[in-house]
């Protein structure tokens, strides 16, 4: 078919030409116009081809591809980028993170004291002992931030607000954070072993305070130290000009699978123009009473001195603890007395795999090998702890306060936790009295928390 349509396309030409040419001679506007006709009829004979190849069958002549462009050697990295722990967090190429972050902690606690003791104050009571709401991120250039505040019970306080900037070992911060005082204390409350801390943290007032501090760490050093001012609530007032000094060293070396800790911690304040008054005063093992078996009452001071030795050994599921402080108070005009805290505690993880975490100088999250969600049963941990704590001395009888307590800590994934725990008080020199006026006696608390965090 295509031969026939081309031939006859040829004949027509040609039979189209000489006629033209017998009739007369072609001006150079016809000759122009008599081309363009045959460019037309050529582009539809190529048309009456393509429609018949396809008809028959026959294909049609492959279209040169174009060069394909070349593969890059690096492949680009996503402008941004979302990850999930705990919550999700967002992180940019240039350096830039956001992440939300909170707990909630529900605890039901009691305290069985003599009659006259406790009072209105004991017996069963239930608080939402934390809710905390905040962020956290970096910031090109090696900076760091975190706000975070405790809604709580109807009120509003800051918890850890700073930056930080430092991509190295050595980092400096600003703002407000927990001073450098105890292994104890400085163990989030997300991972502590017993729903409350050692007594000697709550009696010395142990709380965060805004300031300007700097940290080194290396493979098996940390070092710590800076000046703060009180609570960022408490300096509202306009006289509380107090500041400490407050610094930290830890060893910790790992040998194998055995994480060793040792620390020693040294704590000055100076009180100025700011609260002259001083009360060191402990709650009962449990947060849900005001009551204060042991209390110095409140006495003036203008320095305090603090000095605080820590050892822990993690071996596997297996991990022992234990601290010793003691705290001098400077009292114009009478006797300094020094007061003394300290506890000894021993744990183990009852399931396979699993053990207690450290990072930095601290214990960290207990993460189970097999959660619930894998079908396993969680992490189970039990502990064991005694606590002492003696604020009597140089006249001042605050009275002494002997603490033995169990605990069991179930987390089921993660980010919830279970901590139910029981302790046996015995307290001499109370501050607060029997019906009959006696001061030495012994109590039992119990309390259950359940928490989660983001």
């Amino acid at each position: 078919m295509r031969p026939l349509l081309t031939a006859s396309f040829l004949a027509t030409t040609m039979f189209i030409l000489p006629q033209a040419a017998h009739a007369q001679a072609m001006t150079a506007a016809e000759a122009a116009d008599l081309r363009a006709q045959i460019e037309a009829l050529k582009a539809q004979v190529q048309t009456l081809e393509s429609r018949l190849d396809a008809a028959t069958g026959q294909p049609a002549p492959a279209p040169v591809a174009a060069p394909a462009p070349a593969a890059p050697t690096v492949a680009a990295k996503p402008a941004t980028e979302i990850v999930w722990k705990g919550a999700p967090e967002i992180r940019t190429a240039d350096g830039w993170s956001f992440k939300p972050r909170g707990r909630m902690q529900v605890d039901v606690a009691s305290i069985d004291a003599p009659a006259g003791v406790t009072g209105a104050r004991g017996g069963v009571g239930t608080e939402f002992r934390r809710i905390y709401l905040g962020f956290d991120g970096k910031i090109p250039g090696g900076f760091a931030y975190r706000a975070e505040a405790d809604i709580a019970n109807s009120g509003v306080e800051l918890a850890d607000v700073y930056l930080t900037y430092g991509s190295g070992p050595l980092s400096v911060t600003a703002g407000q954070i927990k001073p450098f005082w105890s292994l104890d204390e400085l163990t989030s409350d997300l991972f502590n072993s017993f729903t409350e801390r050692a007594a000697f943290t709550q009696a010395f007032n142990f709380k965060r305070g805004v300031g300007l501090s700097a940290q080194y760490k290396g493979k098996a050093f940390l070092l710590q130290g800076g000046v703060f001012g009180d609570n960022a609530n408490d300096l509202l007032s306009d006289t509380n000009n107090s500041f400490s000094l407050d610094g930290r060293a830890v060893w910790m070396p790992k040998f194998g699978d055995t994480q060793l800790h040792l620390a020693g911690s040294a704590h000055w304040r100076k009180l100025n123009d700011g609260p002259s008054g001083v009360r060191y005063a402990p709650r009962p093992f449990v947060h849900t009473t005001d009551a204060r078996l042991v209390d110095t009452g409140v006495f003036t001071v203008s320095r305090e001195r603090g000095l605080g030795l820590e050892g822990a050994v993690l071996s596997g599921p297996f991990h022992v603890a234990s601290e010793a402080y003691w705290q001098k108070a400077s009292r114009p005009g009478f006797a300094n007395p020094t007061f003394f805290g300290g506890y000894a505690e021993v744990g183990y993880v009852l399931t396979r795999g699993d053990s207690r975490g450290y990072k930095d100088g601290t214990f960290d999250r207990l993460s189970p090998k097999r959660p619930i969600t894998d079908g396993g049963p969680g992490a189970i941990e039990i502990n064991a702890r005694y606590d002492h704590l003696d604020l009597n001395d140089a006249g001042i009888v605050g009275g002494r306060q002997r603490t033995l307590g169990v605990s069991l800590v179930w987390a089921p994934i993660s980010y919830v936790r279970l901590t139910a725990n029981y302790g046996h008080l015995m307290v001499d020199d109370a501050a607060l009295g029997t019906v009959a006026g006696d001061r030495d006696y012994s109590a039992d608390a119990f309390g259950l928390r359940t928490q989660f965090d983001f």
